[in-house]
């Protein structure tokens, strides 16, 4: 697996050097952080610019890139005993996912389920900057199930849907899921029946909608810390 950008590459080099296989650098960089990258003692391979940008399929990779390993998802059964648990319910988009692991890491979250059958991790840690990888993360694209069991668990199910009682008006229970739907068809009718209540935010200004990335970590930050 390839990653790279600066603070995806140094957050790696500090806190999981034990999956890097090898380093890519296509530009000369600083003495201190040659020191750095050096006191890993792992392959360092200079790049030229056309290879460096082959490498990282033509993204934005600031000359720092580098092999690690494959990523390991968590075990459903994982995450039973724990007391947050975040749903992403087919969100595609790896920016936005990326992003809400990095505010979910940040806010305290147990634990991340992505309904969905494949999910490209390599955009996800580079774009969550490394918290991905500090994340138990389940994949899993069987949500009714999940949804069943984690009620028998004694979890809580919240959705996030238009409509929905307002955020700050409301005291979330202790063990509790946040199931957060895509940008372009939300949660579907099927799912929302199996949750326990709709939450939302109040919009003002006639706008109706956030990123689904900003609307997870204003719900994150009330239901962890409201």
């Amino acid at each position: 697996m390839i990653v790279y950008g600066k603070q995806v590459f140094f957050y790696i080099l500090e806190k999981h050097k034990e999956k890097i296989k090898e380093i890519y650098l296509a530009k000369e960089c600083e003495k201190s952080d040659f020191s750095k990258i050096a006191k890993v003692s792992k392959k360092i391979k200079k790049l030229d610019f056309k290879a460096a940008q082959s490498l990282a399929r033509g993204g934005n990779h600031q000359g720092f890139l580098m092999e690690i390993a494959e990523f390991e998802f968590s075990s459903f059964e994982s995450l039973k005993e724990k007391d947050f648990v975040v749903i992403l319910y087919n969100i595609s988009d790896v920016g936005n996912i990326g992003a809400i692991m990095r505010s979910a890491y940040a806010l305290g979250v147990d634990g991340v389920i992505l309904v969905a059958k494949s999910v490209a991790m390599d955009g996800v840690i580079r774009a969550s900057s490394g918290a991905a990888l500090d994340m138990k993360i389940v994949l899993n694209d069987d949500i009714l199930s999940m949804i069943n069991e984690l009620k028998q668990k004694g979890f809580y199910i919240y959705a996030s849907a238009s409509g929905g009682s307002d955020i700050h008006t409301i005291k979330t229970k202790e063990k509790k899921v946040l199931i957060m739907g895509s940008e372009g068809f939300g949660i579907a009718p099927k799912v929302l029946k199996k949750c326990d209540e709709c939450i939302g935010i109040k919009m003002h200004n006639d706008f109706d909608s956030l990123n689904v990335s900003a609307a997870f970590a204003i719900l994150c930050d009330r239901m962890k810390n409201g």
